[in-house]
C-alpha cells in the first residue's frame, strides 16, 4: 500500500512513517518545513519528501493519504483536492490503530507531564526483560536513538496524547489506541488553543478510561485529585495507584539520586540511577508497575532503570565551556518548568541557574499560563525571557520577579546579555518545546569565543 503523509515531518507523523515503512508500505510525504534532522531520518528509510502542499500531491498515486493535525480546513491546497476528489484519507492515530495496533497489547502513557519521559522508561524496561517492544514515542529515547519503530513483539508502547487528532476527528489522539496497560501520569490546563476548560480534558481522558478492558489495568497517579474525578465517572478496569503508601512509592531520594520502591508498604528493590527530580521518580513508579503488568518483575525493573539514558532534550547536556553547563529541556508549561528547576537546584545545590525560557506552546503565546510563569521560575536565580511574538506583555508577566528577569525581543541581544552574565559554576537551563533559535549550540560558541576570562 502507498501512504502519503501529510505532516510528515512532525514528530508524531514522522514516526507513522516509520513504522509504516517497517510494515513494508510505500510512503511519501510532506510538510511545510522539510528540514534535518527529520527529513534526514526519514530520507534514510526511502521515504520521499516533498516541501508544501502543492494540490498536484494529489496524483501522486497514493492508496490513502494520512493527515496530521497540522493541516487544516482552507489552508493547504493538497487537503482541498483530495476532499474534492473524494480521495480515501484518514488521521495518523485511526491509521495506527486500524493497521498496527490491533493485534498488539498497548501499554499507553497519558498525562499533562512525563508522557514522553515515561514511554522511554516503560519502553526501556520492556527492551531490557528481552520483550521487544514495538513503541512510538513524542521524543527520541537514548537507549533506543530512534523515536519510532516496529517489531514482532506483542508489545507495543505508546506516548497517548491528548491534543485532538485532525481537522475532522476531535477527539484526543489516545482514544484510537485501546489500550490494555494505561497510565495515568497527571492532569492540568494545558492546550488552550482547543479545550475551553479543565474539565473538556478531563472528559477526554475519561473518553480513554473507557476503552481499557476490564482484564487491563490502569496505573494513575494518586497525588491528582483531578485523575479521581476522572475515575470516580467510572472505571471498569483495575487501578493501581503510585505515589501513595497504599499502592506504588518512592523512598526520599539519596545524594546521587538513587532511591528505594516499595508496593504496599513492601520494599521491592532500589533504583540506582543519575535521575534527579521528583517527577522522574514518579514517571519511575509508573512504569515499573506498567512493567509489571506486561509481566516483568518489579525487581528486574527497577534494574532496567540503572540502565536508563533518558530522553534527547530532556536535561540534556550540551556542553560546559569555562565551567558554564548548558541543559536542554523541553519543559513549556509552568508545572514542568517549576518541576524541573527544583530538580536542577537538587542536583546543584548552591550553584546559580540561568533560566532561559521561550513561551513558544500555544497556550503560552495566547497568554493563558502567564500569571503562573513568575512563580514556576522563583526557584532561578535570573531569569531570561524571549518576548518576541506573543500576544500578551512578558515584560509585565514577569515583573513579580523583580531586577532577576530580563526579557529580549531580539534572540541575538538574549544570548549576547546571557553570556556576558554567565560564570564559571552557574547552571544555564534553556526551556523550549521548540529550537530556540538554534540558542544552545551559539551561547556555548559565544562563551567559546570569548575565553576563559569571563568565565572567572
Amino acid at each position: 500500500m502507498h501512504l502519503h503523509i501529510l505532516g510528515i515531518c512532525g514528530t508524531f507523523m514522522g514516526g507513522i512513517a516509520a513504522i509504516a515503512r517497517a510494515a513494508g508500505h510505500s510512503v511519501t510525504g510532506c510538510d511545510a518545513n522539510v528540514y534535518p534532522p527529520m527529513s534526514d531520518q526519514l530520507r534514510a528509510l526511502g521515504i520521499e519528501l516533498i516541501e508544501g502542499w502543492d494540490a498536484r500531491q494529489a496524483d501522486i498515486g497514493a492508496d490513502i493519504f494520512v493527515v496530521g493535525n497540522v493541516v487544516a480546513r482552507g489552508k493547504q491546497p493538497l487537503m482541498e483536492a483530495i476532499l474534492d476528489r473524494g480521495l480515501p484519507y484518514t488521521s495518523g492515530p485511526q491509521w495506527l490503530a486500524d493497521t498496527m495496533l490491533r493485534d498488539k497489547w498497548v501499554l499507553a502513557v497519558a498525562g499533562t507531564h512525563g508522557k514522553t519521559t515515561t514511554s522511554a522508561m516503560l519502553a526501556w524496561i520492556l527492551e531490557d526483560a528481552g520483550l521487544a517492544p514495538g513503541f512510538l514515542i513524542g521524543g527520541i529515547p537514548q537507549n533506543f536513538g530512534l523515536s519510532a519503530r516496529l517489531t514482532d513483539s506483542p508489545f507495543f508502547v505508546i506516548e497517548a496524547d491528548e491534543y485532538d487528532t485532525a481537522f475532522f476527528d476531535k477527539r484526543s489522539k489516545f482514544v484510537h489506541y485501546r489500550p490494555r496497560t494505561a497510565i495515568l501520569n497527571n492532569l492540568e490546563y494545558d492546550h488552550a488553543d482547543i479545550f475551553p476548560d479543565l474539565a473538556a480534558i478531563e472528559t477526554q481522558f475519561h473518553h480513554l478510561v473507557r476503552t481499557v478492558p476490564g482484564n487491563g489495568l490502569i496505573i494513575a497517579n494518586a497525588q491528582d485529585g483531578k485523575l479521581d474525578r476522572v475515575l470516580a465517572r467510572g472505571a471498569w478496569t483495575p487501578v493501581e495507584r503510585f505515589g501513595s503508601a497504599a499502592g506504588w512509592q518512592a523512598g526520599p531520594p539519596d545524594a546521587d539520586g538513587s532511591f528505594d520502591v516499595s508496593l504496599g508498604g513492601v520494599l521491592q528493590g532500589r533504583v540506582n540511577w543519575t535521575a534527579f527530580g521528583e517527577h522522574n521518580r514518579m514517571n519511575a513508579l509508573a512504569a515499573i508497575a506498567a512493567a509489571r503488568h506486561a509481566g516483568v518483575p518489579a525487581a528486574a525493573a527497577i534494574d532496567a532503570l540503572a540502565r536508563f539514558e533518558n530522553v534527547k532534550r530532556r536535561m540534556e547536556v550540551r556542553g560546559s565551556v569555562h565551567g558554564i553547563t548548558v541543559y536542554d529541556d523541553f519543559a513549556h508549561h509552568p508545572t514542568a518548568i517549576a518541576t524541573t528547576i527544583e530538580g536542577l537546584r537538587r542536583k546543584v545545590g548552591a550553584a546559580r541557574i540561568l533560566a532561559v525560557l521561550e513561551p513558544r506552546s500555544n497556550t503560552m503565546k495566547l497568554g493563558v499560563m502567564k500569571a503562573q510563569l513568575p512563580g514556576s521560575l522563583a526557584g532561578a536565580d535570573r531569569v531570561y525571557c524571549h518576548g518576541a511574538d506573543l500576544g500578551w506583555d512578558a515584560r509585565a508577566a514577569l515583573a513579580p520577579l523583580g531586577d532577576k528577569a530580563s526579557v529580549f525581543d531580539d534572540l541575538d541581544a538574549l544570548i549576547a546579555q546571557l553570556a556576558d552574565d554567565a560564570q564559571a559554576g552557574d547552571q544555564v537551563l534553556v526551556m523550549s518545546n521548540g529550537s530556540f533559535g538554534g540558542l544552545h549550540g551559539r551561547l556555548l560558541d559565544v562563551l567559546r569565543q570569548r575565553g576563559a576570562g569571563n568565565a572567572g
